[in-house]
């Protein structure tokens, strides 16, 4: 480069020296400082596991060490369903690895309407929207749903996909108290009658494991004229008597109650996606207007034949179902005994978490967990409530009894080591 050159590509002296002060990223030096520190003494971190190896649904090899596996999500069990394994194997041969195009294009293949066939036996709901993920399934439809000079309600603890549902759309956003039917009410009080009005609700809050008075909430949605949603995530395929959520176990109907059903296959499905399903008349607009829907690659053809098959099977899984519940209530019971403080009082979900008083504790447990050969979650804010550090586990209708057992022993291991039981 010649002198001229190089004097034409300098960096101004004013400008280098003010450079740092205006680096984009420096928001987020005390988030780097706070994991630095956290390394420097001495632990893992906890948000880079790698799994080496995964044997079974509750099994795994990491960093060389079997490991039972107690923080997945896979509630039914159905990733190593010799059914679900051949239905993905079938089309992946059949439609090879990859769709190359948004389901508004080239995108949609034989599995991909027959995945929505498949939720909409499952649900017995009119319509099925299959997105790519189930982050996506809640950014695009609640974006969409309600638009400028709308309303949209939510509960204060709601996923992050719900607020940035919100965020990605127009409409005026309103929360309420966690879990409060009364503040609900209030605040749908307070807004004025004409305009649109969507209350969005989870089934199950994933990080207590907590679940929504969904009957009482919708009662009081449908009497100042709302529409409701409720995401299913973290109760589909064992809550209720056909595995629909926490809505069914509630005794309310997709028909006169619910208008749109949120879930997510990355959970009891067993793979990856996202969907909602919905009787509104006009429902199929949205995939004409849905953002999320329309400007992304749809999933490859494998993944969806392995949804439509895992979710058929789950309309069936009475058994399963009975193994996870005595799951939980095993684990729950047990952690209960041993003087851990946990998220509810009743094993009432799926995830049962123990809370922790401090990040340093919840780490160091955690740490001990996966040396003692269990994986949890390790939870903190922004995920978990302001001030609270938690392990977070979640059952599989796959743990052995022999396996509770253990991780119940290792439990009260690490639980004494770290002091955060007697």
């Amino acid at each position: 480069m010649t002198e001229a050159a190089a004097t034409a590509h300098a960096i101004p002296e004013e400008i280098a020296t003010l450079a740092p002060e205006r680096d984009l990223f420096s928001k987020f030096d005390a988030l780097i400082a706070e994991r630095q520190a956290l390394l420097d003494s001495g632990v893992r971190d906890p948000f880079a596991i790698v799994m080496d190896q995964v044997t079974s649904p509750t099994q795994a090899v990491i960093r060389g060490k079997e490991t039972i596996l107690l923080g997945t999500y896979n509630y039914m069990g159905m990733t190593f369903d010799p059914d679900v394994i051949a239905a993905g194997k079938a089309a992946l041969e059949q439609f090879g690895s990859g769709t190359n195009g948004s389901r508004m294009l080239n995108g949609t293949f034989r599995d991909h309407v027959d995945a929505e066939e498949a939720l909409k036996e499952f649900y017995g709901a009119d319509h099925a929207m299959v997105f790519s993920t189930g982050y996506q399934a809640n950014l695009g439809i609640i974006s969409t749903i309600a638009g400028k000079g709308e309303y949209i309600i939510l509960d204060a603890d709601s996923h992050a996909s719900i607020y940035d549902g919100c965020a990605m759309g127009n409409a005026e956003i309103v929360r309420f108290r966690h879990n409060s039917v009364e503040d609900l009410d209030k605040r749908l009080g307070r807004l004025p009658a004409e305009p649109g009005k969507l209350v969005v609700l989870e089934g199950v809050y994933s990080m207590l494991g907590d679940i929504a008075p969904l009957k009482e909430m919708v009662a009081v949605a449908r009497k100042h004229g709302a529409m409701v949603l409720v995401d299913e995530a973290h109760s589909m395929g064992f809550y209720g008597a056909h595995g629909r959520g926490v809505y069914e176990a509630e005794g309310l109907t997709l028909d006169d109650d619910v208008d749109f059903v949120i879930g997510t296959f990355s959970k009891s499905v067993g793979t990856v996606g996202g969907f909602c399903v919905s009787n509104h008349p006009k429902f199929e607009v949205m995939r004409l207007a849905c953002r999320p829907y329309i400007f992304t690659a749809s999933l490859p053809p494998s993944v969806v034949a392995t949804a439509a098959t895992s979710i058929r099977k789950l309309m069936h899984a009475t058994a399963k179902r009975e193994r996870l519940w005595a799951n939980v209530r095993r684990l729950h019971a047990g952690l209960v005994a041993l003087g851990f403080e946990l998220g509810t009082a009743q094993p009432d979900s799926a995830i049962v978490a123990v809370i922790l008083k401090d990040q340093q504790q919840a780490v160091m447990m955690w740490q001990a967990m996966l040396e003692s050969g269990v994986y949890v979650n390790m939870a903190r804010p922004p995920a978990t409530p302001a001030g609270t550090f938690l392990l977070r586990c979640s059952l599989c209708a796959e743990h052995s009894t022999a396996q509770i057992e253990t991780v119940l022993e290792r439990f009260a291991q690490a639980g004494r080591a770290v002091g955060a039981i007697a």
